[in-house]
């Protein structure tokens, strides 16, 4: 267990029904950029709060994502289990190489291709939706099944299996709370489900991503293995899903609680993709803790890191800093240049971030079209949140149009 010999202060408790980022970083930004914080599974870990600070540590040789697996070391403990890593997890010409394979499939044609399929999607849940009547919650009829179709349609997952991989999905997603065997048993349920996957799907020949990397791993002299597909579907359950879930309610939560700027991108939809990286900026996409490891020692702010403490750059406070963003506790949906780090930075650069962006988009454009008169069932303040996970959102949206 990494221990520094100073006290702790806690990990900044959020507010009540926000999303984030907790108050409490406004201060840390000002005073204490660099500060020991007691994280949620007991360890002990440098918090760094300032949008440039948190640039720099996510492109950092020098911190290193730890395997899921294998942190925080126990004393005394031998070897893990062998586990195979995670894209964030990955490292050197390994990372490297798998991102080469893997990149082209989130690119521009590749997003062309899928953006009528997600729009589709979307608006089969909105026909639903109006026959059922003139109100509706938004989480259960909107933001929950949408993200889980379109991983399940890009990706390949079976929707019929979800109930075989999204209980251990969500329980990695707490991963910074939970002890290493319960973070053990689920990193490899799923790595047997993709494995059996896999194997089920053959020589593929479909147009989704297990697919089209089963046909590439076959191709005389290509580097990729069957190991790394299976680490790309792990990947992407737990990048692809709960996140979307989440951020998804909240952008609409924050656009409902705006309605005059709600108003203005529904009457003026070219603006859309400023939109979205105003509410990815706003609204943190990630609230979990991203802990990286330091290699080496240095020194930050004064503060001397040595060689293996933690490191948490806090994206959500780096994204609220105002000496990057102009009054940023106010939503501006014509923001620019907005340099926000929801998708991180350096080579770890969120893979899905344009499926992420695309995703988004079109669910905001559907809803805003086909539901001109969308707003709030009830009051903002009295809505319940899901905190079984670090990524909070609203646990209802009741809507009428």
């Amino acid at each position: 267990m990494t221990t520094l010999p100073e006290a702790s202060m806690p990990v900044p408790a959020f507010d009540p029904a926000d999303a984030g980022p907790p108050c409490a970083y406004a201060r840390l930004r000002e005073e204490q950029p660099v500060v020991r914080a007691l994280l949620p599974n007991g360890e002990v870990g440098w918090l760094i709060s300032r949008h440039e600070d948190v640039r720099a540590a996510l492109a950092d040789p020098r911190l290193i994502r730890p395997l899921l697996s294998a942190w925080p070391q126990r004393e005394g403990a031998g070897a893990p289990p062998p586990c195979l890593p995670t894209f964030l997890e990955m490292t050197g010409e390994h990372h490297s190489r798998v991102r080469r394979h893997v990149l082209p499939l989130f690119g521009r044609r590749r997003l062309g291709f899928m953006a009528p399929r997600i729009r589709a999607m979307a608006e089969e849940l909105v026909d639903a939706m109006v026959a059922a009547g003139t109100g509706a919650d938004l989480v259960a009829a909107f933001t929950e099944p949408l993200p889980l179709k379109v991983l399940c349609e890009t990706v390949g997952l079976p929707y019929e299996d979800r109930d075989a991989y999204l209980p251990h999905t969500l329980t990695l997603l707490s991963a910074s709370g939970l002890d290493t065997e319960d973070i053990l048993a689920a990193l490899y349920a799923l790595q047997d489900y993709a494995s059996g996957l896999i194997a089920r799907r053959g020589a593929g020949g479909g147009d989704d991503y297990i697919s089209l990397l089963l046909a590439e791993s076959r191709r005389a002299g290509s580097a990729l293995v069957r190991d790394d597909i299976v680490s790309f579907v792990v990947t992407m359950l737990m990048a692809g899903y709960k996140t979307n879930i989440q951020h998804l309610g909240n952008a609409l939560l924050t656009l409902l609680t705006h309605p005059d700027q709600m108003r203005r991108l529904r009457e003026r939809p070219d603006g859309m993709d400023t939109a979205v990286e105003e509410l990815l900026r706003y609204v943190p996409l990630m609230n979990a803790i991203n802990v990286l490891v330091a290699e080496e020692d240095f020194t930050l702010h004064g503060r001397h890191i040595r060689a293996g403490d933690a490191v948490v750059p806090v994206i959500a406070s780096a994204n609220h800093d105002p000496a990057a963003f102009d009054d940023p506790g106010r939503l501006d949906l014509t923001r620019g240049p907005n340099p926000h780090v929801a998708f991180g930075h350096g080579p770890h650069y969120c893979t899905g971030a344009h499926l992420t962006r695309l995703q988004l988009s079109v669910a905001l454009r559907v809803l805003l079209e086909r539901l001109p008169g969308l707003t709030l069932a009830e009051p903002a303040d009295s809505l319940p949140w899901d905190e079984t996970t670090p990524l909070r959102a609203p646990a209802r949206l009741p809507v009428r149009w």
